[in-house]
């Protein structure tokens, strides 16, 4: 995905500048329109020309904390206070710098008269084209209060969901971290100290104790490599991951691992439902909410699947043969959606489905936790056990020759 720089006016006629990601360049112009913008220049950002992102010094705006947002602002809109000044006192009370000083620019725009969903669209690294949308709609609706608690409680469930998936993901990363720095302690200081007891002594070494043996002192004379070695593939496999093909491959990983698959199909149907749900309950016409779930998903052809979903129902195509032929949700998905759309209540049936696979994620994740857990002990124990049991080859084959005086 590129970066591209441009330079628009607004409708009053006001010029403004920025960067935006896209595949295309005619993509990055579309995006620049819907957000009511018209591009006068628009050119791809090169190596040298790129910006300097000084978010990345900046702390991240959790989902949690945007939770907290709307949660504090429907609290003060029902008590009767001003947009404008329940603005004011959020970005006096919110401790996230990041997410104050998008509020102060909201703040700023809704004082020069802007509508609040413009406004904080000019934040759009902190706010998320999901809670522009549902605020769009509920100031037009006027229940902004509402849009906001809806938005409240999606943030919610996402970041619980979010949670949970992390949970499952980090625990093998530790031990697998754990396992290489228990690994290098051995070579480097373990196997020396034992392997300096046999050195004056006319022992015949086993193949793999001479194996750890070397191991150990290409450790302790070229270390640098192996950190070297280690910093290259993990750079690597982060590029990789953002190339076209590196994204299909690990999507496609995801899907098709054992265990691991189940979660990314369940917690895939929990964010379509959940997300999809709460756009059809803020008035946002189904093509369009279709278009906005999609990009809230993380697995490339889910993602895909739905952005196709959305082509179909612009062509009057009922949502639930889209899902159903894509061949990636489980049938209770496009199921419960048919239903929803015979009965006239779309709404209500994805509410009941993201609560049902919001739980099924909860149960996937435990089972996948207790299945990782004895996999990775077992082989920290075994590569652990390979090390031992080359320190320990010489000293049996000593005693057997004392045995033989």
């Amino acid at each position: 995905m590129a970066t591209y720089s441009y330079t628009a006016v607004d409708k009053a006629g006001k010029q403004s500048k920025g960067s935006i990601e896209a595949d295309t360049l005619e993509k990055a112009r579309s995006l620049i329109k819907n957000d009511g913008l018209v591009p006068v220049e628009l050119k791809e950002q090169g190596l040298l020309d790129k910006d300097i992102d000084l978010a990345i010094f900046k702390k991240k705006v959790k989902i949690r904390d945007l939770s907290i947002f709307c949660r504090q602002f429907v609290s003060m809109h029902r008590a009767g206070v001003t947009i404008l000044e329940s603005l004011r006192m959020l970005v006096e009370q919110t401790e996230n710098d990041t997410l104050r000083e998008a509020a102060q620019e909201a703040y700023l725009g809704v004082q020069k008269g802007e509508p609040l969903a413009q406004s904080m669209a000019k934040s759009p690294k902190v706010f998320p084209k999901l809670l522009i949308h549902m605020v769009t709609a509920g100031e037009a609706s006027g229940s902004l209060d509402i849009a906001f608690e809806r938005m409240a409680e999606q943030f919610e469930k996402s970041a619980k969901l979010q949670s949970l998936i992390k949970k499952a993901m980090v625990y093998p990363i530790v031990i697998a971290v754990v396992a290489v720095v228990v690994v290098i302690v051995m070579l480097t200081y373990v196997v020396p100290n034992f392997m300096g007891m046999f050195a004056d002594m006319d022992i015949d070494m086993p193949a793999i104790t001479l194996a750890v043996v070397a191991a150990s002192e290409f450790m302790q004379r070229r270390w640098y490599i192996v950190v070297a070695v280690l910093l290259a593939v993990v750079g690597f496999v982060v590029w990789f991951k953002k190339q076209p093909v590196g994204e299909a491959l690990f999507a496609k990983a995801a899907i098709k691992l054992p265990l691991f698959g189940t979660l990314t199909t369940k917690s895939s149907a929990a964010k379509l439902a959940r997300t999809l749900s709460t756009m059809l309950a803020a008035g946002i016409p189904m093509p369009e909410a279709v278009e906005i779930t999609a990009g809230t998903i993380n697995n490339l052809f889910y993602r895909e699947a739905l952005q196709e979903a959305r082509n179909d129902v612009m062509q009057g195509i009922p949502l639930s043969q889209p899902l159903e032929k894509c061949g990636l949700f489980p049938p209770m998905v496009y199921h419960m959606t048919r239903i929803g759309e015979e009965t006239g209540n779309v709404e209500e049936m994805l509410d009941k489905l993201a609560d049902y696979y919001e739980e099924e994620v909860e149960v996937a994740t435990q089972s996948l936790m207790a299945a990782l857990e004895p996999m990775m002990i077992i082989i920290m124990a075994a590569v652990c056990g390979v090390i031992i049991g080359a320190v320990m080859a010489p000293m049996a084959a000593m005693y057997e020759g004392l045995e033989n005086l």
